[in-house]
């Protein structure tokens, strides 16, 4: 009713309407341009914080692993393994040793459940020797809450869908690691991961964090029903039954 008064005739009023389409569209786009971006400063300024009080209250306990480790594995006492993080570039992802260095005859290492030792099964049991990766979030190399970063062999395998998951940095923890961990299958997995991708919001990565300190304290899914130590390895979408660790 109110255009009558506005405009001469129908033409006018047809362009008018597609200028104001045009002018929501253009608005909401820019409304979600803009909360995209504070929500990601929001995320790196919580991460920093996080990372930086956990690194400074464990450190007792973070000293206390590096002797252990130091005492029964030996030297060095990080694990560094290139792992693929945001947009699939690569990055040294950092752990504390579970295994110990045995080799085959022809210099190949022995398989995962021959050179995990009673001490690296007790460390990975209770996370920490997830615990240096705070190092890798306070770089910006990770966040707290996302998709694990997996092996970089993964990739040649991913689905163009299933590589979305790099959309946004890998996380310490996330939603299929609070959801049955290494009890699930790599679908189930990738399906949580692209989920949180399109989801993610800072009240979500905090409802994660409080369900990962839950199952940290039952040690849930610390590895898969048919392996002994991890996940089995993702080859495919058909075939995702070779052992690998997490």
């Amino acid at each position: 009713m109110g255009y009558r008064f506005l405009f001469s005739n129908y033409k006018e009023i047809r362009l008018c309407n597609t200028y104001l389409t045009c002018y929501n569209f253009s608005f909401y786009y820019l409304y979600k341009e803009t909360k995209f971006r504070v929500d990601k400063r929001m995320k790196r300024l919580i991460d920093i914080l996080i990372s930086l009080i956990a690194l400074i209250i464990l450190s007792p306990i973070f000293l206390l692993v590096t002797y252990k480790v130091r005492k029964n594995l030996g030297s060095p006492v990080f694990f560094l393994q290139e792992r693929p993080g945001m947009d699939g570039h690569l990055f040294k992802m950092i752990k504390f040793r579970s295994m110990k260095d045995a080799f085959d005859k022809d210099g190949n290492h022995l398989p995962d459940e021959q050179r995990i030792t009673p001490f690296g099964h007790k460390l990975r049991s209770t996370t920490l020797d997830e615990m240096p990766q705070l190092i890798n979030v306070l770089k910006g190399d990770m966040s707290i809450v996302g998709p694990r970063p997996q092996m970089k062999d993964f990739l040649e395998h991913y689905t163009p869908e299933q590589m979305r998951r790099h959309d946004v940095k890998p996380g310490m923890t996330g939603l299929a690691q609070v959801s049955g961990r290494n009890n699930l299958s790599w679908d189930e997995k990738f399906e949580l991961d692209l989920k949180y991708v399109e989801t993610q919001s800072t009240l979500l990565d905090f409802q994660i964090m409080l369900k990962t300190v839950k199952v940290m304290l039952a040690k849930e899914g610390i590895n898969a029903p048919d392996q002994t130590v991890g996940a089995a390895r993702f080859t495919s979408i058909e075939n995702s039954s070779k052992c690998e660790t997490d």
